[in-house]
């Protein structure tokens, strides 16, 4: 079989998913805050 097994594929996709949206909001929220930090300057 080539390629990555199915089992292992059905594990990850969910913790890959949960991984890439906290990512996600915690970098939003570090932009944000970033750019506070230059306008205060």
């Amino acid at each position: 079989m080539d390629g990555i097994d199915l089992r292992i594929a059905i594990v990850l996709a969910p913790l890959a998913l949960a991984a890439g949206w906290a990512l996600f909001n915690i970098g939003a929220a570090a932009l944000n805050q970033v750019q506070g930090f230059l306008k205060a300057k």
